[in-house]
């Protein structure tokens, strides 16, 4: 499966942005469909995932009540939406496939085989 992550850009804090995360070469039905980010320095971190075969959502606890994950299964894209930002989310956005992630190792980059291009979200205080 390739991935396609779009939808970054400039954003003020408390604003909102729709990241989409466009699949092709496979049906993410049965994907589990993460996002990651990384800001200048720091190390890649987990956002939230979505798991294939049920759909379940897990969210990174600083971004829990602020970010929502979903699917579209006839769009075969994920989104990220996104609300009241903060400058402490400003980092370039991936997004991530894995067929095989368990529960215990979804917060763990390495699990996660396909990558998109990242895209870059910038928040300005």
């Amino acid at each position: 499966v390739q991935l396609q992550a779009s939808g970054g850009g400039l954003v003020q804090a408390g604003g909102s942005l729709r990241l989409s995360c466009a699949a092709s070469g496979a049906t993410l039905r049965t994907y589990s469909v993460g996002w990651f980010r990384q800001a200048p320095g720091k190390e890649r971190e987990f956002v939230a995932v979505i798991r294939g075969n049920g759909g379940s959502t897990h969210y990174a606890a600083r971004v829990e009540g602020r970010f929502t994950i979903s699917k579209d299964n006839a769009k075969n894209t994920v989104y990220l939406e996104m609300s009241s930002l903060k400058p402490e989310d400003t980092a370039v956005y991936f997004c991530a496939g894995s067929r095989t992630l368990i529960l215990s190792s979804i917060r763990d980059h390495r699990q996660y085989s396909y990558w998109g291009q990242g895209t870059q979200v910038t928040v300005s205080s």
